[in-house]
Parts: C-alpha cells; structure tokens; sequence
C-alpha cells in the first residue's frame, strides 16, 4: 500500500534520492516505448532542440541497467 507523505517546504530535500530514482525510472520507460514503437524523441542539446530517430535514443534496454539506463551524449 501506498504511504501517504506530507507535503512540505523540504520535500525534495528530505526526499531527493527517491524522486530522482523514480524520475529516472520514468524517463527510461519514456524512451523505451518510443525506441520500441519506431517514434523520435526531441532533446536539448547545445542550446537547440534535436530530433532524434528511433535509432539514435540513448537508452539501455538490458534488465539489469534500470537504474543507470539514461545515457549522457
């Protein structure tokens, strides 16, 4: 079940490592369904908006990275 947790000035300071992993968590399965259904995905990189193809998604499809899956370019 669900823990309810307050909502205060701090939580994101008491909360960080949580909302960053689930964050992560998030973002990974984003780019997965994209790279999987063959959809681009818009980035920011160097000051521009980039479109990238199915093909060039940075993302680790293995188990075992869903931690650590977001690749830096």
């Amino acid at each position: 079940m669900n823990q309810r947790i307050p909502i205060t000035e701090d939580l994101f300071f008491a909360y960080g490592k949580e909302i960053e992993s689930v964050f992560r968590q998030g973002v990974r399965e984003a780019l997965l369904r994209h790279k999987k259904l063959g959809q681009s995905v818009a980035v920011w990189r160097d000051g521009k908006v980039v479109i990238l193809s199915p093909e060039e998604i940075p993302v680790d499809d293995s188990p075992d990275s869903a931690d650590h899956s977001i690749q830096q370019s």
